[in-house]
């Protein structure tokens, strides 16, 4: 059975429910706070409010917030979707690089990952001093380490979107310290990075928990996490031409990648769907997965205990009930994600449904800026990519878990890592791994992709392109293709080649892609206004 971390009321109640309520709630007192630190359960129900904020997709803004509206919909391999052109215009600004600094779906996002902060400053502060039981104390070590992950994602989340951030490593108890600056995108990097080894000492192997506490964040978690953020690190250095603080990261993110497969914690699914069935989750491939957690008392997850599995499904399902029950038709792969593929790689049509004549209910609301293909990964199938869609029990609810990080991203980003460190027997070996479950031929090979016969040779550079082909094609639509885009510093490029093969629609739509303002959106005017933290460039 499904098990669950929940999340009680008293947590609500110590950490505070929205970031204009914690700004202007009345300073808890330092005493009242370590009276409420008496036992073990209030230590991990406030490490457990930490993972809270990681869940909502419709929170106190009243407004959606997934993640792939970001790192797919902004990419070439999505376009919005939905009913009609105006539904959720804060997203279609977004995919046509028309961003304003009043967006309702980047201010919920930006505040949910600041909640997160705040929580976990709290726990990292007040839960080393719980008065626990003798034995009880490693337990502390843990939850602390839990906290630190959690303050390093959310972080990772707002710098990949925002750039720089302030640092704020303390509970906020006051106004005065509300007002921090910002500090740089690699200073953000580097705080992300000593936050991930603090946890990674103190966390332990994913084998080692309990069934009830799936879905805590383990060591392999912070390992993979700490390739990721040293691989973002090390892009972001070398576009800014620190050649050799890139490769101190590559090395790194080498070694912390080898930690995670030398652990024998974690293998690919011999079936590439079954990461997307109830049936996969928490499984052999899942490193780090976000819990579906029911709430009986809320229709649309207002509020706390709804994951991506909740409206994650439901959006991107077809408006079709071709495959049983239909969705809302949000996140539709565009043709160029589909001519990725190679003609025989199974994972496309696991990924995109193309409809044929017919297949459609109504085709005036399902055919998106000319589009009419399907994202299927999420849809949740009862018995593979060939099942019917599962049925859910209310219209706007889906019991799916969402992997934020899958061993197969991690052998990509090893093969990455070390293809960038000249190591490039090894990054061929773990890309053909991938390549292998898909039943695809070893680099080097040749294929058919985009329409063309592409040949991928036998050098470093072909190798990086293939790597990053696979990358594409195995994670679509799980939202990192445009941060892949950018901290490989070639979405400027991308963009613009792929707007060209757009229909007339996307094309009338699109606007100009600006080198050095896209790469980040803009912080949302409303925090501007209460912690007068600086502007991006050019918005």
């Amino acid at each position: 059975m499904k098990k669950y971390i929940y999340f009680t009321a008293l947590l609500t109640a110590l950490s505070l429910t929205s970031c204009n309520d914690w700004l202007t709630a009345e300073t808890p007192g330092t005493t009242k706070l370590k009276e409420a630190f008496t036992g073990i359960d209030v230590a991990v129900n406030t490490t457990n409010a930490v993972y809270v904020p990681m869940m909502w997709e419709y929170g106190n803004t009243t407004t959606f917030y997934p993640e792939w509206f970001i790192g797919d919909v902004v990419s070439d391999d999505a376009l919005k979707g939905g009913q009609y052109l105006q539904d959720m215009p804060a997203v279609r600004d977004m995919e046509n690089f028309k961003t304003t600094t009043n967006n309702a779906l980047l201010l919920g996002y930006y505040r949910a990952q600041w909640q997160g902060i705040s929580r976990a400053n709290l726990a990292i502060q007040e839960v080393p001093g719980t008065r626990v039981k003798e034995g009880e104390e490693g337990t502390l070590d843990r939850l602390v380490g839990e906290a630190k992950f959690l303050r390093a994602y959310y972080y990772f989340r707002l710098c990949r979107v925002f750039g720089g951030m302030p640092l704020v490593d303390f509970v906020v108890d006051s106004s005065e310290k509300w007002h921090q600056e910002r500090t740089t995108q690699d200073a953000t990097y580097q705080f992300i990075i000593k936050d991930l080894e603090d946890a990674e000492k103190v966390l332990p192997m994913k084998s080692k928990y309990a069934a009830e506490d799936l879905g805590r964040v383990t060591q392999g978690a912070a390992q993979a996490m700490l390739m990721k953020a040293n691989l973002y690190r090390a892009g972001f250095l070398k576009q800014a031409g620190n050649e050799s603080e890139a490769k101190k990261c590559y090395e790194a993110a080498a070694a912390w990648g080898k930690k995670v497969i030398d652990s024998n914690q974690y293998s690919l699914d011999n079936e590439y769907f079954d990461n997307f069935m109830l049936a996969g989750e928490n499984d052999k491939e899942s490193v780090f997965e976000i819990q579906y957690v029911e709430d009986g008392m809320s229709d649309y997850g207002e509020g706390e205990g709804f994951t991506r599995g909740t409206f994650t499904l439901i959006l991107q399902r077809s408006r079709s009930a071709h495959f049983g029950q239909a969705g809302w038709g949000f996140n539709k792969p565009t043709e160029n994600l589909y001519n990725e593929y190679e003609p025989n790689d199974p994972r496309r049509d696991e990924t995109i449904w193309r409809p044929a004549e017919g297949e459609m209910d109504t085709p005036a609301q399902e055919i998106y800026l000319g589009d009419s293909l399907c994202n299927r990964k999420y849809a949740m199938y009862t018995d593979g990519p060939n099942g019917k869609c599962y049925q859910l029990t209310h219209d706007s609810r889906g019991p799916l878990n969402n992997k934020q990080i899958r061993y197969s991203d991690v052998l990509l980003m090893y093969a990455e890592a070390c293809c960038e460190t000249g190591d490039l027997a090894t990054a061929k070996y773990y890309l053909n791994k991938v390549r292998e479950r898909a039943h695809l031929s070893d680099f080097p090979y040749t294929a058919k992709i985009q329409g063309n016969d592409v040949t991928f040779a036998d050098n470093q550079e072909d190798l990086r392109k293939a790597i990053r082909h696979e990358r594409r094609v195995e994670l679509a639509m799980e939202g990192h293709r445009w941060f892949d885009l950018c901290r490989w510093g070639i979405a400027k490029e991308t963009m613009d080649a792929y707007i060209q093969q757009e229909t007339p629609e996307a094309k009338t739509e699109s606007a100009e892609f600006i080198k050095g303002k896209h790469e980040l959106f803009p912080i949302p005017s409303q925090e501007i206004e209460i912690s007068g933290i600086a502007q991006n460039p050019n918005y």
